[in-house]
């Protein structure tokens, strides 16, 4: 076994379970079903339990989301996590019924524009101290706190995370809730690293959840997320980790066997960050199934992509494959050609500018053209 020093930080109990300090890295998922499909959801918690998640996460996009979560809670006996997705006021309807609430620090924009965030995140804080709940600042590359955007190079996507993340710390403190834990989560695993690191080097005293947003689709999506575990595990920064990867709904117990895998071999020093992740050749990123996702045939669709790009594999090209209208319209964005998924369409981009909406079953010819297209204009 490698002797690693983990950051000393705070304890923070999330159900039967407890992160931080010197408590075992916890392995977490999340659901891929419709929340108001209460058996598959149920179905799915069970299975990802079984497969030994610590902590199973549900979103909840709307108040018959909100009842659905309920009567879920009757059902089973893991610890739960809730998404609150843009609607934070849902909170109320939620809490009594998790262990952990989430929430993402540039989503508080979206409802009720004329508050301050800070009176939105302390609602949160105060409904999470009522129920016992503890609560993750989600922070996401792609939709980042437009303030803290706006301060600094377009080019520089870390600092506006690391920023978002330590005003809310300091927030969440000021009002006395100290039972939290952050997340700063990009699809660049040398990004994860970075912005995880300098995030640990001001404050590790603070759990970190650990993952590789958008990661993708097995193996590919495995190798990512375990080059960016392996540098900070390594170094003793971690609490929780989910490995999130585009499979389907049967297949979700994979996130959790996958995290199990790498902490292992970490922790028995099977290290593998010398593997080439080929960042000179083609790279799809994917978001995982889970149950935003608006049309099953996403997850689908992103196999077929990875499969007809094959033929361009040696182009530096990124191309993003997003499931819904939460992550998919800014999570494209930099990526040369990005897709996000609606019910019936396929929103096709060339970076941010948007080339229309096609049918799942013509969206593969016409982003083959572009990938052509590209290709020739990267040439010259």
């Amino acid at each position: 076994m490698v002797q690693i020093e983990r950051n000393p930080t705070r304890e923070v109990k999330i159900g039967s379970i407890t992160i931080g300090g010197t408590h075992p890295i916890a392995v977490q998922s999340m659901t891929a079903t419709k929340t108001t499909d209460i058996d598959s959801t149920v179905g799915l918690v069970t299975l990802m339990h079984e497969a030994g998640a610590d902590v199973v996460r549900i979103a909840v996009d709307s108040k018959k989301d909100a009842e659905a979560l309920a009567e879920i809670r009757q059902q089973t006996t893991a610890n739960l996590s809730v998404d609150l997705q843009e609607n934070y006021r849902l909170v109320a309807l939620v809490a009594p019924h998790v262990d952990k609430v989430r929430y993402n620090p540039g989503h508080l924009y979206h409802h009720e524009r004329d508050k301050q965030w800070q009176e939105k995140v302390q609602l949160i804080a105060e409904t999470a101290r009522e129920h016992d709940c503890a609560i993750r600042v989600g922070v996401n590359c792609g939709s980042v706190d437009p303030i803290q955007k706006a301060k600094y190079d377009p080019t520089d996507s870390i600092t506006p995370m690391l920023e978002s993340a330590l005003d809310h710390c300091h927030f969440l403190e000021s009002i006395q809730f100290e039972r939290f834990c952050v997340s700063l989560k990009d699809s660049d695993p040398a990004k994860v690293v970075e912005v995880n690191q300098r995030f640990a080097d001001q404050r590790n005293d603070i759990p970190l959840h650990l993952g590789v947003t958008e990661a993708g689709m097995p193996p590919d999506g495995i190798i990512k997320t375990r080059i960016a575990f392996e540098q900070l595990v390594g170094r003793g920064i971690g609490d929780t980790v989910r490995v999130s990867l585009t499979v389907p709904n049967a297949e979700k117990g994979l996130e959790i066997q996958a995290g199990r895998e790498i902490l292992n071999d970490i922790h028995n020093g099977r290290v593998r960050s010398v593997v080439d992740l080929n960042q000179s050749g083609i790279n799809i990123i994917s978001c995982p199934s889970c149950s935003r996702v608006e049309n099953e045939a996403f997850v689908e669709l992103a196999q077929k992509v990875k499969k007809m790009t094959a033929y361009a594999a040696q182009h530096a090209i990124t191309i993003a494959v997003m499931g819904c209208r939460v992550n998919g319209p800014g999570e494209t964005d930099d990526a040369d050609l990005g897709l996000w998924c609606g019910p019936k369409y396929v929103n096709l981009k060339k970076g941010t500018l948007a080339l229309g909406a096609f049918g799942y079953d013509e969206i593969l010819g016409r982003l083959k053209t572009e990938l052509d297209q590209l290709i020739i204009e990267k040439k010259c």
